[in-house]
């Protein structure tokens, strides 16, 4: 290195600068950290505590609903035992009741298949919460289809099978 060559090295570089350059670095090197400090630190942490309330109703709501479907398989598994039968006659009448003439009801075995054809949703819904409590029923399958037919702001209904497991005899 000659003597004609500035030495460039930060500490000689610093100490060319006036008080003021150095303020004004240090300045500029402060904010620069800070905004690291901010956007690596604290944005993050607060989003996560602005968030967490929501997070928690929404995850409370959900503990709730899990307990409630625990509540609804405790006091499924507690009724007695149904013959097919008696199954057979508390689905019957569920079909009925719920459904009328939308739906059709075949058995084979201890299965049963229901076809719909422009069941109302709201009916179709009360049907499966019947067959399932009443005739211990449980849904296998299902292939259902909107009907396409419904006008705009008309109630739902639906199209397909459903194909229900009855208790065994």
């Amino acid at each position: 290195m000659t003597r004609d060559t500035p030495n460039l090295a930060p500490r000689a570089l610093w100490q060319r600068l006036q008080a003021r350059e150095r303020r004004l670095v240090a300045l500029a090197a402060a904010v620069v950290m800070l905004a690291l400090l901010w956007g690596v630190a604290l944005a993050p942490a607060l989003r996560t505590l602005r968030e967490a309330d929501g997070q928690r109703a929404a995850l409370q709501a959900q503990a709730q609903r899990m307990q409630q479907l625990a509540l609804e398989a405790t006091a499924l598994k507690a009724l007695p035992r149904m013959t097919l039968p008696e199954a057979l006659r508390a689905l019957e009448a569920a079909v009925q009741q719920r459904l009328g003439d939308s739906a059709k009801l075949s058995v084979v075995g201890d299965r049963a298949n229901v076809t719909l054809k422009d069941a109302p949703a709201a009916g179709l819904a009360q049907w499966l919460t019947d067959a399932r409590v009443n005739a211990r029923a449980a849904p296998l399958e299902a292939r259902l289809m909107r009907s396409s037919a419904s006008a705009p702001g008309a109630a739902v209904t639906w199209n397909g099978t459903l194909s229900l497991g009855l208790p065994s005899p």
